[in-house]
């Protein structure tokens, strides 16, 4: 075990992690340029895309809601943000930090900021080229504008198995591993008991959820995300406000640390760059592939819209609650720097119980336990939407289900180094692959984003058809079929013809 873990992290990781970075960065601040900073110029948009929902009937009278093209932005927001926020914001964090330094949370700031343009651009590309089921849910994400953007059915192929592999089976043994340390924490105790009674509780649990199918997923994580979250952002700011004298200090310790300027323990710049970077890129997911593929399953008027929602998700996840672990630990007990040995949700855990008391360690748990129970989730949502685009067999789905079962329920027994760095090898190889293709399809990203931005200073909500833009091809939906986009030009022609009457009157009147 530890052979296989020194070869994944040592020379694997290595390599891959040699590229990642420098990718990520190129391709953000490419990104960026070329949308004008839309990550942070239309900020005050992505709230206001976030809380939209389908309202009014269609023509035959049905509710635009979930049951009827698709899951509202926000739903589709909640499955990319219980992806999202996991053991990531809590373990993850705290590993950063013990083996890269404060710096390293500078550096997961960073790659948020930027990798905010490439999530906008990757997420507006799966709404332009989803396709829909015979239930009437959406699907869509790298392996679909891979195939119908630019024709690289073998490159989507690769992606669509490298994902549901990541998403369905890794990163899902991470999410178990990491309850399992955290309860561990909690009573004192890791004996083979303990373990056993948390694979088989969080097995049982996901076995319920999953195989319920998208509605039900959704109904989930959009109560357990927020609920979890805010109340461990709380706790967080009380530790902040607990120590407030402190915060200027810390705050120039990471800026230090990550610029060179201050030298902590065995924590050098390097390592702060790279943990800053994979951890970061492990919780937000900017440009890794696997948040377009929970933003096609929206239903919005407009692709940018859904491209909005999931760069919010980014900040959300890195600037407001991987930050709040950051504080947490920093304002802790004084730590050493650049052990690998150094376990992450237990030091969490023992930073908030040094300054609350010892119910912190029990709140970490159970936020803790939440949370990561809810990335299983979001996880296994964005591996079924894989296995659906290399096949449409439900006996296919259900073994790939079972698996996913297997693999939380043996998480809880694995050795913690060896699935993290497996989770990282995969990440960054999802990236590389990722990044291959929305580089060349960021041109029609930007053409949808001036079509909206028009529509905009026109006064209007933007609404989409693929006549707006007939150059692109292999575009299955946005054709003024669906209820949504039909209601909204619907309405679109009614204020038309209501202002030209009014005009028409307005004339009259003159004469």
């Amino acid at each position: 075990m530890e052979k296989a873990t020194e070869f994944i992290d040592g020379t694997l990781n290595g390599i891959i992690w040699d590229i990642v970075p420098w990718l990520l960065l190129a391709a953000g601040v490419y990104f960026g340029l070329r949308t004008l900073f839309v990550q942070v110029r239309l900020l005050p948009e992505m709230f206001k895309a976030v809380t939209e929902t389908p309202k009014g009937k269609d023509r035959d009278g049905r509710d635009l809601d979930e049951e009827y093209g698709g899951i509202s932005a926000f739903k589709a927001f909640t499955i990319s943000a219980a992806s999202r926020v996991g053991t990531g914001n809590i373990a993850g964090v705290a590993l950063a930090i013990s083996v890269g330094g404060p710096g390293a949370v500078f550096w997961m700031w960073m790659i948020a900021i930027v990798g905010g343009a490439t999530a906008f651009v990757e997420s507006t590309l799966a709404q332009l080229w989803k396709t829909k089921d015979e239930n009437g849910n959406y699907h869509g994400g790298p392996a679909y504008y891979m195939t119908r953007g630019l024709g690289w059915r073998p490159l989507a192929v690769i992606f669509a198995v490298a994902l549901s592999f990541t998403y369905g089976f890794v990163y899902n043994a991470i999410q178990t591993n990491s309850i399992v340390e955290a309860v561990g924490g909690s009573v004192g105790s890791d004996s083979m008991t303990m373990k056993l009674i948390v694979a088989v509780v969080i097995a049982a649990l996901t076995s319920a959820i999953i195989f319920g199918g998208v509605t039900r997923i959704a109904n989930v994580t959009q109560l357990v995300v927020p609920f979890m979250a805010v109340a461990y952002i709380l706790v967080g700011l009380l530790v902040v406000i607990l120590n407030i004298q402190e915060v200027p200090g810390m705050i120039a310790l990471i800026v230090g640390h990550a610029l060179g300027l201050k030298q902590v323990g065995g924590a050098t710049l390097g390592m702060a760059f790279v943990w800053g970077m994979r951890r970061g890129l492990f919780s937000n997911e900017a440009g890794q592939g696997s948040a377009p593929n929970a933003a096609a399953t929206a239903t919005v008027s407009h692709p940018v819209k859904q491209g909005l929602v999931q760069t919010l998700g980014v900040y959300f996840d890195t600037l407001v609650v991987c930050s709040i672990t950051a504080f947490i630990v920093l304002l802790g007990p004084e730590i050493t720097y650049g052990l690998e040995d150094v376990q992450g949700a237990s030091l969490t855990q023992s930073a908030l119980a040094a300054t609350v008391g010892a119910w912190g360690t029990h709140f970490i748990t159970f936020i803790l336990f939440f949370l990561a129970f809810s990335s299983v989730i979001g996880n296994y949502y964005l591996a079924q939407a894989n296995i659906e685009y290399l096949s449409d067999s439900k006996t296919v789905l259900n073994v790939f289900r079972c698996g996913v079962i297997v693999f939380v329920f043996f998480g809880a027994f694995g050795s913690i180094p060896l699935v993290w760095s497996l989770g990282d090898t995969m990440a960054g190889t999802m990236a590389i692959i990722n990044i291959i293709a929305i580089v060349p399809l960021a041109g029609v990203a930007i053409k949808l984003l001036k079509n909206y931005n028009e529509q905009r200073v026109q006064g209007i909500d933007p609404v989409f058809h693929r006549d707006m833009m007939p150059e692109v091809k292999n575009v299955e939906f946005w054709d003024g079929s669906d209820p949504v986009t039909r209601r909204s030009l619907e309405d679109r022609i009614t204020a038309s013809e209501a202002r030209a009457v009014g005009e028409d009157n307005e004339q009259g009147g003159l004469k």
